[in-house]
């Protein structure tokens, strides 16, 4: 069989500018360039790309948001490979405002998930300033973290159950969705695609994030929403040092306060409020050193009230360590912040704003740990003569505040060689050292994979047994994490 006979000619895209554009990302990722790129229009054509590939041991890469990429997980490990662009299956298939998920094809964006959402009085959980053209989809399958750590359960949230096209070519429903009836017939009788776990007790849908579209190619997935704010106030909460703030994020956290919930030092939010480069700058200028936001929402029943009595309980734990809730500090007001905190980013993306270009180390650790984490970071970069003044740092409480997401990020001018190269130096010894003093690299983009399964050689033979299992012919994105 002939890809031709599969997928109408006009959707088998080979031109050299096309394929160029899948050759790269961001990252330092060595650059290959696919054979070809297959706009995928539904899960019948997935799944016969997925047969094909099989009978002609082709690689597959799925893809499914439009550039640019940053961390290398789309960028062919092997010659030969066929992009799977699944970036046009935009449907919105189904919003339940009762049982609060919608149900979404990969290829809707944040920008078109929040107002179809916002029409059944429910609000999308959102990432920080996610890119605009960025999946829903892969976003909480690559575990991105949300600014709403109150409705962080467990590290699958809010992703629940999904369609998937395993390497084998079968297609198989997760939680929920494993009835077997049609979708139809389960919403007629109120049912909700609404658990993750299952069939039975294993948890399928769990063996999909971080994977790297190395398992199955997922065609669509509930996500979890929140109920849309009737009265929405956010606070900005200053501090010279950053151990305060992160007291003051365990005190949130345990009191179960607030909605948003992260912290910034002043050149993140600098760029998120600037629109370049100068501005950039004069903000960061203004900001001080780090700032806690803290979003308050009320929604249903008396949400005035409930916005009073958690801005009263948040002021007592923020006095009770020496900081005060703010509307307007110096360089940002809370109002401006919460407007941004709600929407994609903006063009250019934030994290390139600055000077063109930026590389990541991002991991999981413990809040308590952050600091140690931050001072070690600014050790290395002067060591390497990095101007510390560039990095940007983002702290995420997740899981209800029992862990966080710590992000630094690393701007250079893209056409500076020496720079580029400071900056690929910085990311991999940093990620060597960070390692060394405990921090688990949850999402193994690239050489963090290395770091990641070195000292797991039982986590190694698990993962390739599964592979043989759902991809015994290892075309779905050879080369990923220890595969």
């Amino acid at each position: 069989m002939n890809l031709e006979e599969i997928i109408p000619e006009k959707n088998l895209l080979t031109k050299p500018e096309v394929l160029e554009d899948y050759r790269r990302d961001r990252s330092f990722v060595c650059p290959i360039r696919p054979r070809l790129v297959v706009k995928a229009r539904s899960a019948s054509e997935v799944q016969a790309v997925v047969k094909w590939a099989n009978e002609t041991r082709t690689p597959l890469v799925p893809v499914s948001s439009a550039g640019p990429h940053f961390h290398g997980d789309t960028v062919p490990s092997v010659g030969g490979a066929v992009i799977v662009d699944l970036s046009e299956m935009k449907r919105v298939i189904r919003v339940d405002r009762r049982n609060r998920v919608a149900m979404i094809e990969p290829g809707v964006t944040f920008e078109e998930l929040i107002p179809a959402v916002e029409k059944e009085g429910l609000a999308t959980l959102m990432p920080l300033l996610p890119r605009s053209q960025k999946s829903v989809l892969t976003s909480f399958l690559e575990r991105t973290p949300i600014t709403t750590p109150r409705f962080h359960w467990e590290p699958q949230d809010p992703l629940q159950c999904v369609e998937v096209i395993y390497g084998t070519g079968d297609l198989m429903r997760t939680g929920s969705a494993t009835i077997p009836t049609s979708l139809e017939k389960q919403w007629a009788v109120g049912r909700a695609q609404m658990r993750g776990m299952g069939p039975s007790q294993v948890d399928f849908t769990r063996l999909l994030q971080g994977a790297q579209g190395t398992m199955g190619i997922v065609t669509w997935a509930t996500i979890k929403c929140r109920p849309l704010a009737k009265r929405k106030k956010m606070f900005l909460v200053p501090s010279e040092d950053l151990s305060p703030l992160i007291e003051m994020a365990y005190g949130i956290t345990f009191k179960k306060l607030g909605d948003e919930l992260l912290v910034l030092n002043q050149a993140s939010l600098a760029a998120i409020l600037g629109k370049d480069r100068e501005g950039i700058e004069t903000i960061r200028g203004q900001l001080p050193p780090w700032v806690l936001l803290l979003g308050i929402e009320g929604a249903g029943v008396l949400p005035e009230e409930r916005v009073a009595y958690q801005e009263a309980e948040s002021s007592d734990v923020a006095q009770s360590l020496g900081l005060e809730l703010k509307g307007v500090i110096p360089g940002a007001r809370a109002e401006d912040v919460s407007e941004l905190l709600h929407r994609p980013s903006s063009e250019p993306y934030w994290k390139l704003r600055l000077q063109g270009a930026s590389s990541e180390i991002f991991f999981l650790t413990t809040l308590d740990k952050a600091p140690a984490f931050v001072d070690t970071v600014y050790g290395l970069a002067a060591r390497n003569r990095y101007d510390g003044e560039r990095i940007g740092i983002y702290v995420q409480p997740t899981v209800q505040g029992t862990n966080c997401h710590l992000e630094f990020t690393f701007s250079y001018a893209p056409q500076a060689r020496q720079e580029a190269d400071k900056v690929r130096r910085l990311v991999e010894e940093g990620s060597e050292a960070l390692a060394g003093k405990g921090a688990f690299f949850s999402r193994p983009y690239g050489p963090w994979a290395r770091i990641a399964y070195r000292e797991n050689a039982q986590v190694v033979i698990g993962q390739r047994k599964l592979k043989n299992i759902f991809d015994p012919n290892g075309i779905l994105n050879p080369g990923k994490l220890c595969f």
